[in-house]
């Protein structure tokens, strides 16, 4: 049965990322700015020729339709096009970068779990408290904190203040020969913009998990644990934990997408050269093949996210399973 809903969601999810790509598209060549202008400007050659010239070599003197067709026959090729800007393959560029997007993302979202279901924990168990109070207040500070200024402070503080964290990038200019000493250079730099990126995500997975820890542990079951004595600890571990939890598994994966949104700040702000940074790059100069090929990638990773974090979902709560047969 799970090889069939994973080959369903795996169909809806190429309409959804088909979709994507006519939408991005679309969007993207509807913004205001003429490409080889500003490539021509920057160039100091603004003569009509040479625009001209240029827009021909990228392929913006052809309508739309065929532009999106052509656009359409390199990606079943997997091709997602060519940098005029960067003299290079827009793909290239992407796999260069995703490694350190990836990185930034999966350990932001690491923390954002670890202290959102902690908090959340806490916060529900022992509600009405000067505990819970506590809690709460820093996750609604955190939530209404922009992830931005939020960044800047960590820069101000931690790195020139108290010089504990590298300000910006992802490694040294040294970068250390040896295999550990280098791991450790890298995670010195990632703790600033993961904890600045993460917060943010930890204060909803905090207020999400407080609410369903105090709506499940009115739940019959667990009133009934304590009749028959079974230890405090053991029932939120065990029976009230394992429930609360499951909303979360629905929320994380739509903020996966929005990790990779808050990315584009977050690498902006650190200078951490991951996808974000490329795509913010790629905006402001007009580069259209860029801009499309980050997109797509991002649409792509979230789908399957999706679809991954859907079968947990089903594995996590096997009744959902049954339901879905019935």
């Amino acid at each position: 049965m799970t090889y069939k809903i994973f080959l369903t969601r795996l169909g809806n999810g190429l309409l959804v990322l088909l979709g994507v790509a006519i939408m991005n598209f679309t969007l993207v060549h509807m913004a205001p700015g003429d490409p080889a202008m500003i490539f021509a400007g920057e160039a100091g050659g603004g003569d009509e020729t040479y625009v001209e010239q240029l827009r021909q070599d990228m392929g913006l003197d052809k309508p739309l339709v065929t532009q999106f067709a052509i656009y359409a026959g390199d990606l079943l090729r997997g091709d997602l096009g060519y940098s005029f800007r960067n003299q290079r393959d827009v793909a290239s560029m992407i796999v260069e970068r995703i490694p350190a997007t990836l990185l930034l993302t999966m350990t932001a979202f690491g923390i954002a779990l670890i202290i959102g279901i902690v908090f959340g924990m806490l916060g529900g168990w022992f509600r009405n408290t000067l505990l819970d109070r506590g809690l709460m207040i820093v996750t609604l500070v955190l939530y209404a904190t922009p992830l931005f200024w939020l960044a800047m402070m960590f820069v101000l503080l931690f790195s020139v203040r108290l010089g504990w964290f590298p300000p910006f990038g992802m490694q040294s200019v040294l970068v250390p020969d040896a295999p550990l000493d280098r791991l450790l250079d890298i995670g010195r730099h990632l703790v600033l913009p993961a904890f600045s990126l993460g917060l943010f995500y930890a204060a909803t997975y905090a207020r999400l998990v407080r609410a369903s820890v105090i709506n499940v542990s009115n739940a019959d079951f667990v009133k009934t644990a304590r009749a028959k004595g079974v230890p405090g600890g053991r029932i939120l571990r065990v029976h009230v934990l394992r429930n609360a939890i499951l909303p979360v598994f629905s929320l994380a994966s739509v903020h996966i997408g929005q990790l990779v949104g808050g990315a584009v700040l977050t690498e902006t702000v650190f200078a951490w050269p991951g996808i974000g940074r490329l795509m913010f790059d790629a905006i402001l100069q007009r580069d259209y093949p860029v801009i499309l090929g980050v997109f797509l990638t991002t649409g792509l990773l979230v789908i399957l996210v999706n679809i991954v974090t859907d079968l947990l979902y089903r594995i996590v709560d096997p009744r959902i399973e049954h339901t879905a047969g019935n």
